[in-house]
């Protein structure tokens, strides 16, 4: 690894705790990356030899069954991915994409396993990590399971609201078709659930959705903090696990 890259990867929430040697077991052999649009990464069913941290750019994770694709979830800054078969040294059960332009650290297997074994405050850091993606797991779920196509974009649309703080005006950060496919619809279901929506004031122009009442798209919705985590990212919320905790410390706040 350059010694540019060293202080930002230090600075990662995975080795925030890590003792000093840790750090310099974990990454020894660790590496920055750059992949243009469309790489595949990995595929499912392949040995997993490095954990992935995604620094900049798109990532998607996708699996397949009897010519059949679905988006399972989308990656954004900064992420790591392919965690649970790293530590497991299992093959990994998904695939990951680039949607664009990506800068990623690669970081032996080998040196996880080893460090969480010499660093318990690393193995804590690395549980954090799995917990996190679990519960976002459970959560998605939970999404597909028990609400229709029309109440899951327009949850989608106030996650990335809150996600991005971007007022009215939510940027969609890749095509319309995995949109559909991340949240277990046809395109054909989306085109109709926005159509749906345009009675809550949805407009669509290009990657450009407006929230023309937000009043109105939330009672249809019925965010549900047990279903929905709309914690803003940036500052302290970085990876999926600061968001988990954030939104348990809002909930405790709130009055009962």
């Amino acid at each position: 690894m350059r010694a540019s890259d060293t202080d930002r990867v230090r600075a990662l929430p995975i080795f925030a705790e890590a003792a000093p040697e840790t750090f310099r077991v974990a990454t020894a052999g660790a590496h920055v990356q750059r992949f243009p649009a469309a790489t595949m990464l990995l595929l499912e069913g392949d040995p997993v030899d490095f954990l992935y941290v995604l620094l900049d750019g798109q990532v998607e994770l996708h699996g397949t069954w009897n010519d059949h694709e679905t988006v399972l979830t989308i990656l954004r800054p900064i992420s790591t991915f392919i965690l649970a078969a790293v530590v497991l040294d299992a093959a990994a059960l998904m695939s990951a994409r680039t949607l664009e332009r990506c800068e990623i650290l690669m970081i032996p297997g080998d040196a996880i396993r080893t460090a969480m074994r010499l660093d318990p405050r690393f193995a804590m850091s690395v549980s954090r990590d799995l917990a996190g993606c679990y519960r976002g797991l459970v959560r998605n779920i939970k999404n597909i399971k028990l609400r229709n196509s029309t109440e899951r974009l327009a949850n989608y649309l106030l996650a990335q609201r809150a996600i991005d703080a971007s007022g009215s005006a939510v940027i969609l950060h890749h095509e319309k078709r995995i949109l559909a496919s991340l949240l277990g619809m046809t395109p054909e279901n989306l085109s109709r659930s926005f159509a749906a929506l345009q009675k809550q004031g949805v407009s669509v122009q290009g990657s450009v959705v407006t929230l023309g009442n937000v009043a109105a798209l939330e009672q249809l919705a019925k965010p549900d903090p047990l279903i929905d985590n709309n914690a803003p990212r940036g500052g302290d919320i970085i990876a999926e696990a600061d968001a988990e905790i954030w939104l348990s410390e809002l909930s405790r706040a709130k009055p009962r």
